[in-house]
């Protein structure tokens, strides 16, 4: 069973987003901060009334957030 449930963050033109990797979620916020809180909730409301073990996560899971960093196009020397 997972004790961990990962998102991926990425920064759109306004808002940051958090793509689920183990489950079917996806949220954004304006600041890291509200997304975090979003995400929380997001979680809560999905195994909300759900056995875990039915999602193969363990009993109160850590959640692990992937930040993505753009490259820029041009690197200077």
């Amino acid at each position: 069973m997972k004790r961990i449930i990962q998102f991926h963050i990425s920064k759109g033109d306004k808002y940051y987003i958090a793509e689920g990797a183990d489950l079917a979620i996806v949220t954004q916020g304006k600041t890291l901060d509200e997304l975090a809180k979003n995400i929380q909730e997001a979680v809560e409301l999905h195994l909300e009334g759900e056995n875990a073990a039915d999602f193969d996560i363990a009993p109160n899971p850590s959640v692990l957030l992937n930040f993505e960093l753009p490259i820029p196009t041009k690197i200077h020397a």
